[in-house]
């Protein structure tokens, strides 16, 4: 454990070095007039230059779909401070699985909304500073790569997307905007210590430049974890779920012109961790960088372009020899992609948006078979392929007095190649090839969606809303092409096998969805929103049992006819004086569609009918802060065919911030106050479990 810590210091030092100099060098490569030009007085006829290193912002009809925000606030009082812990403020945001980011295979951090889950990749589109999130291969999101703190904000969109990147957000979109120099100051920094002896240190550098800004941060998290196993369950060879992890990043914004500005972010993150027993390593490890362009004068414009590297391993423990079974040593992959959106000056009540945008995924895993009794090596496989779409979209939103109307459509040009997979034994002769599988040809197509909505402002305090939309979402790399086999103990001293097959003739899932609300402010600092919706996501990729005999489940990854979810969602923000409140609920029926099978009428996997959150926060001077936040979760099933119960769950967090001085503040957080038994994952009744009562200590340190 000490040489990985002193390994992951060494590594972060190291890496926020180069990453002020990438600072300095992109300053320098930017026009020095740029930065170096005063603005003229306003009687000087000059306009003012304003740099805010965000996007173009919300369109007029935005408010027609479901939103709620998070705001900066909400963030920074984070009970773990973690990211996946801060999603979970807007009810219906779910994992995969219960397991926050210190101890979960992070192929199992898949981002969905309403219930429309079932599989681990993610269904929502995640982006950050407009740049998608989620990893080329899986379809996982990084989470110890986002740090909650350095946030501006995040919008959680429900329900299906058409604009930029559109093609992925069948569940819907979480925006997240990172936060500028104004907001973060010259230096803010944190250092928190929790009752197991596990350190959290993070810092962010965030200069002015002429009328821009730089941002520098870096962040480390290690500890020895905390039980995922039950004691009851416990063997010699169990161990706590150790953490490892490090970020940096560098964020630097300049002004072209005074309508112009341009934005680069280069990013670095590795996290590794140990699940359940010895030796089961797991880690990501990944590089982005992206430029982007912004302008706000008649013809507004965002033009986008990002690479990603990233970087998956695992070892699998056999869970009665606790010897390696499963060592997928690397799956490299790439992504790649860019946008263009304009805006013309259109008039009439108008905005019309219209671009272009284009995704590229590519990689392949690597991994060897071992036996479980001699730890020899009776498989190497290697499967992989690309993923490409192109999409042209145009929306335009009117405003016709209280009557927003707004419409828009996409056209994704998509295709599938490359793909293939082959297995040899441990004499390296061929035992499985795609080269005579015709299932694994190139595909390629087009496909349409839209989506269209009207917010209509009955009075000063009531909005009335309603929307319609499809989406498309192409299958993973990981769902088309790569096969895997988990072990467990049956209880009756032997093993289950569970083997999940590939499937490379999956289709695309498509959405279409349809919802209604109202949002409403009957006084001063309250506001309340209900939404009904109906979203059925056709074609949707499952894992399905095709046989179960014995110790031995065979699942494939298969397109079911529809999964399906209605459901009504609450939303509730209350500020009286120095005391806040934010509360959402979400109560889902979701039911797989899926004739002729043991799945029809299941629920999706994982997926629990009502989730809630609320916050009551109290802030009785400025920095200082108090909050507790009541979660909910409800019942769910481990499986597809709802044999294995995830028992509902309720957690209380707390978070506290008081000044010591001008620039240094106590920071307290209180996670599982009630020490809540959490089911993360239940096989055969073998089960993991989550975050236990864990308290925090520490200092933040803000300079201006």
């Amino acid at each position: 454990m000490h040489v990985r810590v002193a390994k992951s210091r060494s590594v972060l030092l190291a890496s926020l070095a180069p990453a002020a100099l990438v600072s300095a060098a992109l300053v320098q490569a930017l026009p020095s007039a740029a930065w170096a030009a005063e603005a003229p007085d306003a009687g000087d006829g000059g306009a003012t230059i304003v740099v805010t290193g965000e996007g173009l912002g919300q369109s007029p009809a935005a408010p027609a779909y479901d939103t709620q925000t998070i705001s900066a606030a909400q963030l920074q009082a984070t009970a773990s401070g973690r990211i996946d812990d801060a999603l979970l403020s807007a009810a219906g945001v779910q994992q995969f699985r219960r397991s926050d980011s210190r101890a979960s295979n992070p192929s199992a951090q898949g981002i969905t909304l309403r219930a429309l889950g079932g599989n681990a990749t993610s269904r929502t589109l995640v982006l950050l500073d407009g740049v998608p999130m989620a990893d080329p291969f899986f379809g996982y999101i990084p989470m110890t790569a986002i740090d909650p703190e350095r946030l501006a904000s995040v919008r959680v969109q429900r329900g299906g997307g058409s604009g930029a990147f559109g093609a992925g957000a069948v569940a819907g979109t979480v925006d997240m905007t990172s936060a500028g120099a104004q907001s973060l100051g010259l230096l803010n920094a944190q250092g928190m210590v929790d009752d197991r002896g596990e350190t959290s240190l993070s810092a962010a550098l965030a200069p002015t430049l002429g009328q821009g800004f730089a941002v520098v941060t870096g962040r480390w998290d290690r500890g020895q974890g905390f039980w995922t196993t039950p004691e009851s369950q416990r063997v010699p060879a169990s161990v706590r779920a150790r953490y490892d992890s490090w970020s940096t990043g560098v964020r630097a914004v300049a002004p072209l012109t005074p309508d112009v500005e341009l934005q680069a972010r280069v990013a670095a993150f590795e996290d590794n961790r140990t699940l359940r027993f010895a030796g089961a390593d797991n880690g990501i490890s990944g590089q982005d960088a992206s430029l982007r362009l912004v302008g706000r004068g008649a013809w507004q414009f965002d033009a986008l372009a990002y690479v990603q590297t990233r970087g998956f391993h695992a070892v699998t423990v056999s869970s009665t020899s606790f010897k390696k079974t499963l060592d997928q040593y690397a799956t490299p992959s790439t992504g790649l992609g860019g946008k263009l959106e304009l805006r013309p000056p259109v008039g009439g009540g108008h905005v019309l948006k219209l671009g272009t945008d284009w995704r590229r995924a590519e990689g392949e895993t690597k991994e060897n078979a071992l036996s479980a009794a001699t730890g020899l090596v009776t498989a190497r496989r290697r499967a992989g392929g690309h993923t490409d779409d192109v999409g042209f979209f145009i929306e335009d939103d009117w405003t016709l007095g209280p009557l927003v109307l707004t419409a828009g459509g996409r056209a994704d040009r998509w295709a599938i190649t490359q793909g293939h997979y082959e297995e040899r034994n441990a004499a390296g002769t061929v035992t499985s090839t795609s080269a005579a599988d015709p299932a694994v040809a190139a595909r390629s197509g087009w496909q349409g969606s839209w989506r269209a909505g009207a917010v209509l402002n009955a009075a000063s305090w009531a909005a009335l809303r309603g929307a319609a939309y499809t989406g498309l979402r192409l299958p993973t790399l990981n769902e088309l092409y790569r096969s895997f086999t988990l072990a467990a103990p049956n209880g009756n001293g032997g093993v289950s096998l569970t083997t999940t097959q590939r499937n490379p003739t999956l289709r695309n899932e498509r959405l279409l969805g349809f919802e209604a609300g109202i949002d409403l402010t009957p006084a001063k600092g309250v506001m309340l929103s209900v939404t009904a919706f109906d979203n059925k996501v056709k074609d949707a990729i499952a894992n399905v049992t095709l046989s179960s005999t014995g110790n031995t489940t065979v699942r494939q990854r298969q397109n079911v006819a529809a999964v399906h979810a209605r459901g009504v969602e609450l939303g509730a923000e209350v500020t009286a004086g120095t005391v806040s409140f934010n509360g959402s609920l979400a109560w889902t029926d979701a039911k797989v569609e899926a004739p002729g099978t043991a799945l029809d009428g299941m629920r999706p996997a994982q997926t629990p009918r009502i989730a809630a959150s609320g916050t009551l926060a109290w802030h009785p001077a400025p920095h200082w802060t108090g909050a507790l936040t009541l979660r909910h979760v409800g019942l769910a099933y481990e499986d597809d065919l709802q044999t294995a119960p995830l028992r509902a769950a309720t957690t209380l967090d707390a978070f506290a911030q008081v000044p010591l001085t001008g620039w240094a503040s106590l920071v307290l957080r209180g996670e599982n106050l009630f020490d809540t038994t959490i089911v993360t994952r239940n096989s055969g009744g073998t089960i993991d479990i989550g975050t236990p009562r864990t308290l925090w200590a520490g200092l933040r340190i803000g300079m201006r």
